[in-house]
């Protein structure tokens, strides 16, 4: 049995793990390279290192674009095989894909202008799939709920064991009797781990008689400021805020941290712990997503879940608008008075909240407030780290509006928190490969494992092969 580390080794997104074992080749998740617009396109543009038509099974942990967005390009270029994902990753996946269609589309219209109008030179740039091709690549998608094993053939038990990070994410766990030695090997990939004590979802799985692991370290060497379910902070950012007199807009991913936030206001509200003014979710990919959350109660947890059936929806309130139309989307900016604006991209590189920022940022009445990671390089971060004047669709604008920052949103397990979960894990875990992380942070959580698990801890790199 060998694995072959694609992606997500040694940085943070592009996750690929092609495994192959008794004939068979699984690739598990085939996420699309996040960075720079022309670096990703290239990159995403080609598989150098496997030929999609030679896949014969694909295992989607969850629906985040850096383990799902490539799969329209896979079966684009030959992949006629079953992608297997749990019913929530599906039904995200169903707008996540063409949402990264349309900003591929976007992204290469945009470039082709410039260039052109610099009287450039360079070829023309192609999105890498269109929308058609994404839904082309959902005929292909087999659905199975957790901790329901389905065997792949050949020795290959597939089971998904809930991952606690977004709805829908899951481990995924390999029963195999390898072929070669005769012996029985339990494989599990932990995709991305939440923190457990999530406002909605439930707590990842324990998974019992792991071998081999592959496990995310992201926040290999960070511990997050603010415990989960922090809303005591989260109210008191916002009536700070409120006193300032003006628009709150927050930056927030469409999936998971949109419906995180109107789940806590749904309780403020309903407990009197904030004054209750207009909240418009401005994001139509966000609205969708809300959407697919209500369909899916497995995914809740204790609390949530019956909420859901005691109030019928725990993302909606009085005075909340959830707003699709571009019309609807602008008026908010002739809109006078105190309100709450959720909008993507939670990083501030994309979509209507680049808007609220050109409008809002130089009011020093107004408030944007993070409740999210944002990467080297993005606007999100370039606002974090304090610059005075940022570029906002094309003109640079002075910051003057409060910025203030919240981790306890965050989606990602910490060290202490990763820790926590290998040591709730049973089995030997002979062999433990650490994927998802820069190497700063991997270097450090292997430092961590290794003071408390005498099994093998590997950092994996960038097409790097191991005989497991």
């Amino acid at each position: 049995m060998k694995i072959h580390f694609c992606g997500a080794a040694g940085t943070t997104t592009g996750s690929q793990h092609l495994l192959e074992v008794n004939g068979m080749r699984i690739l598990l998740d085939c996420g699309m390279f996040q960075g720079r617009r022309e670096e990703s396109l290239r990159i995403n543009r080609d598989f150098p290192y496997f030929d999609p038509a030679e896949i014969d099974a694909v295992i989607l942990s969850h629906a985040h674009i850096d383990h799902s967005g490539n799969l329209p390009n896979l079966s684009k270029k030959g992949f006629r095989k079953n992608i297997y994902c749990t019913h929530g990753t599906r039904d995200l996946c169903q707008i996540m894909l063409a949402d990264a269609a349309r900003i591929q589309k976007s992204d290469c219209d945009f470039f082709n202008k410039m260039n052109r109008r610099r009287g450039g030179t360079a070829p023309e740039a192609v999105p890498n799939y269109t929308e058609q091709d994404a839904e082309q690549c959902l005929r292909l998608f087999v659905n199975i709920g957790y901790e329901r094993a389905l065997s792949l053939g050949r020795g290959v038990t597939l089971t998904f064991f809930d991952a606690g990070h977004i709805l829908g994410a899951a481990q995924i766990c390999l029963d195999i009797d390898d072929e070669d030695d005769g012996r029985h090997k339990r494989l599990l990939f932990s995709g991305d781990i939440g923190r457990g004590n999530n406002e909605l979802l439930r707590d990842p799985s324990s998974v019992e008689d792991v071998d081999i692991l592959l496990m995310e370290c992201t926040y290999g060497n960070r511990t997050h400021e603010s415990p989960p379910r922090d809303d005591q902070m989260f109210c008191s950012y916002i009536k700070e805020a409120l006193s300032r007199g003006g628009k709150i807009f927050i930056p927030s991913f469409a999936v998971e941290r949109t419906q995180q936030l109107l789940y806590i206001l749904n309780k403020a509200y309903k407990e009197n712990a904030l004054p209750r003014i207009p909240v418009f979710v401005d994001s139509p990919m966000a609205v969708s997503a809300t959407e697919i959350f209500r369909i899916h109660p497995e995914c809740f947890n204790k609390e949530v879940y019956n909420f859901l059936f005691a109030e019928r929806d725990p993302f909606g309130f009085e005075h909340l608008r959830l707003i699709r139309s571009i019309s609807e989307s602008q008026e908010l900016n002739r809109l006078k008075g105190k309100a709450i604006i959720i909008s993507a991209s939670g990083m501030c590189e994309a979509g209507r909240i680049l808007h609220h920022l050109k409008n809002g940022i130089g009011n020093p009445a107004n408030t944007v407030l993070f409740v999210g990671y944002c990467a080297g390089h993005t606007l999100g971060r370039r606002i974090l780290d304090g610059e005075k004047e940022v570029p906002i669709l094309g003109e640079r604008y002075h910051v003057r509006a409060a910025v203030r920052e919240l981790d306890s949103f965050s989606g990602h397990a910490d060290c202490d928190e990763l820790l926590a979960y290998f040591r709730r894990m049973g089995g030997t875990r002979k062999q433990v490969f650490l994927v998802h992380g820069e190497q700063e942070g991997a270097e450090s959580f292997k430092a961590t494992l290794d003071q408390v698990h005498d099994g093998a801890t590997h950092i994996a790199r960038m097409d790097e092969w191991v005989t497991v």
